[in-house]
């Protein structure tokens, strides 16, 4: 397999011409001059966008999070908060994008936590939808460090909203998940409070 390398990222040679040759024809279906100047290398450059995009697909997310397990008597909730995410949808392949936030309570085992963030980005470069990518992203931390519980809440804009459809331009959607000991609405309304910063 031929690769180049782009800010540390491998793009599959044999992806790249093949996704080209389909974005030339879109492009040609659409009523452009697919040889103009402003074009030609048009189709190469979309290839490796999706590439990058929806590089999640080889990335074990739980694998990432076991590199970095440590035994620790910590039973406090540990949290990340907004990261700042950007995935796809899957109805539009138009972009939505966000921050997820991210809680945890331990059971004798922490992570590191950019190890977090790095599980939200897995499941954000992929074409998503926001409930099933919330749902993951809960599960993945669940199966991987079994701890007490944990919540997830991602907070979005979706450019299929926004540029086309209903085209409203402000609008955000938030989804949540939790596990465990957040099925206590104490214990979720401690983590919205820490979230939001009261």
């Amino acid at each position: 397999m031929s690769c180049s390398s782009q800010n540390n990222f491998q793009f599959d040679a044999v992806k790249t011409s093949e996704i080209s040759t389909h974005v030339k024809e879109v492009i040609r279906i659409l009523g452009e001059n697919v040889d103009r100047e402003g074009l030609i290398k048009t189709p190469e450059r979309v290839a490796k966008a999706y590439q990058f995009l929806m590089q999640g697909y080889d990335q074990d997310p739980e694998a990432i999070l076991r590199s970095a397990i440590f035994e620790e008597d910590y039973r406090q909730m540990v949290i990340v908060k907004d990261i700042d995410f950007y995935s796809m949808c899957e109805h539009h392949l138009l972009p939505f994008f966000g921050k997820a936030h991210v809680a945890y309570i331990p059971n004798g085992r922490i992570t590191g936590l950019s190890k977090v963030a790095r599980v939200v980005e897995v499941f954000a470069r992929r074409m998503q939808v926001q409930e099933r990518m919330t749902t993951q992203i809960k599960d993945c931390i669940q199966r991987t460090l079994n701890p007490l519980g944990v919540m997830v809440v991602i907070e979005a804009q979706h450019l299929c909203m926004q540029m086309r459809g209903v085209q409203k331009q402000h609008s955000i959607t938030t989804t949540s998940d939790f596990t465990g000991i957040f099925e206590q609405a104490k214990t979720r309304e401690e983590f919205m409070n820490l979230v939001r910063g009261k």
